[in-house]
């Protein structure tokens, strides 16, 4: 079944002390880190995709543009919901939404390239030398 415009899919992540803000500056408040927040609708918008992705291929993250509205305590749940909106050949446009138990807390356009696992592997490696 091909990516289409208006497939949508959700998650759940249970935030904890490893996804605190202060990982990347302790002197920040002890909340649910942006990164995370990024790292959330990057995985929701992954998992959309892979069970419509051809043998030997994968997706990327290729763009984001991330608004974090609002603070989530530690311990809160945060639930993730994407939607494809745009197809543009191998490059797939998402609306991102996320809200823990309380509100919404943010929202991004995100975009990712459907590539091949190998070629991109190998490009990997020829960097290392």
């Amino acid at each position: 079944m091909a990516l289409t415009v208006g497939m949508t899919h959700e998650m759940r992540l249970k935030t904890g002390p490893e996804h605190t803000a202060q990982k990347f500056f302790s002197k920040v408040p002890d909340v649910f880190g942006t990164p995370f927040l990024g790292g959330l609708f990057e995985g929701v918008s992954a998992a959309l995709m892979a069970p419509h992705l051809g043998p030997g291929e994968t997706s990327v993250g290729i763009s984001i543009n991330l608004t974090h509205t609002a603070p989530t305590p530690l311990g809160m749940e945060v639930r993730a919901v994407t939607e494809i909106t745009q197809v543009e050949g191998r490059k797939i446009t998402f609306k991102v939404e996320g809200f823990d138990e309380k509100e919404k807390i943010g929202e991004a356009v995100l975009e990712r390239f459907i590539i091949n696992e190998a070629k991109f592997n190998q490009r990997v490696e020829a960097k290392k030398s």
